[in-house]
């Protein structure tokens, strides 16, 4: 079985993948301190017909190619955060992040399709790829916009000592 493949099952039996897995893929890539604005993070790890993100993409920085079975990469260089890919992607795979936003801060935006959505400013608790607790976090703003096909997007900030562990937060 290829690691490909072993990822896809580990993805179909969990639910998510370990971080380790992750950072064998060419297709991970955090952004790290040397970003001074939110990247789009993409966990895309099953290989199915699908490009969303790369339609959505209004700078091409997302690409998949002829095949679409393809794994989008990402060029962090070109991405301007501006959150189309998040709320395009079916698989609620990507994400915006920065790992230094502000003093000992990190900052995510992430798709919610949960109600209530949390308001501005509401303290959360911020979760990883299991929806298990990691941190508190600070939602910075909530988006809703037809652009985003009825997904709301979720800013948020928390502590950067867990900046790769969190990608959504605790449903209200």
């Amino acid at each position: 079985m290829s690691s490909t493949e072993s990822r896809e099952k580990r993805l179909k039996v969990d639910g998510a993948v370990q971080i380790s897995e992750l950072h064998q893929t060419a297709e991970y890539i955090l952004p790290d301190e040397r970003f001074t604005k939110p990247v789009a993070v993409i966990e895309c790890i099953e290989s199915i017909p699908c490009n969303p993100c790369e339609t959505a993409c209004p700078v091409n920085a997302i690409v998949i190619g002829d095949d679409i079975t393809t794994l989008p990469k990402i060029d962090p260089t070109i991405c301007t955060g501006c959150a189309l890919c998040v709320a395009a992607c079916p698989g609620l795979a990507i994400y915006l992040k920065q790992q230094h936003w502000g003093p000992s801060l990190s900052y995510i935006a992430f798709p919610y399709e949960y109600l209530p959505l949390p308001q501005k400013g509401a303290e959360v608790t911020m979760a990883n790829r299991w929806g298990e607790a990691v941190c508190s976090g600070t939602v910075i703003k909530v988006i809703k916009s037809s652009r985003f096909d009825r997904t709301a997007i979720i800013h948020a900030s928390y502590d950067s000592a867990f900046y790769e562990e969190v990608v959504t937060m605790v449903r209200l």
